[in-house]
């Protein structure tokens, strides 16, 4: 019984800790930058710039691409996506989200690892690659920071 109680005090620190640790990383996104504003605060801007830009099929592939997310996080990724897609359609100054800005802005916004998922699903859907190799070709540290002027899309 003492083995027991012991299990269940380090399976309940260790759910605490992690727990924790998303709740820090959550208040290290609502601090405030340089600029006044925190991450948190820009992805709700450009989400509320962009809300009208959306079609309904730009809609439906983004989740599609965002669907191998586990459900618990699929709405924060979604949002974090959808943000970068709408502040790459301001910096281009498109009408509407189009397919492409929409991929541009997934590669970017999205880690490495899941790059292999949306090439697999641009295969699917017999889109070519080739215009957003220099978009997978960079790690998430090289484009977080400035990556409108060092990246610039080919339009």
């Amino acid at each position: 019984m003492d083995y027991l109680i012991v299990l269940w005090g380090f399976i309940m620190i260790g759910l605490m800790g992690i727990g924790g640790f998303f709740m820090f990383r959550k208040f290290l996104k609502k601090l405030p930058k340089a600029d006044g504003r925190s991450d948190m605060d820009w992805e709700e801007y450009y989400m509320e710039k962009t809300r009208h830009m959306w079609q309904e099929e730009e809609k439906e592939f983004l989740e599609e691409l965002v669907s191998p997310v586990p459900e618990l996080f699929r709405d924060v990724a979604r949002h974090k996506i959808a943000s970068k897609i709408g502040e790459m359609a301001l910096q281009k100054k498109d009408e509407v989200i189009t397919k492409e800005t929409l991929i541009e802005g997934y590669i970017v916004a999205t880690p490495k690892r899941d790059h292999k998922f949306l090439r697999k699903k641009l295969k699917e859907k017999d889109i070519d690659t080739k215009p957003y190799e220099h978009l997978f070709n960079l790690s998430k540290k090289d484009y977080a920071e400035d990556w409108q002027d060092r990246y610039p899309t080919s339009r």
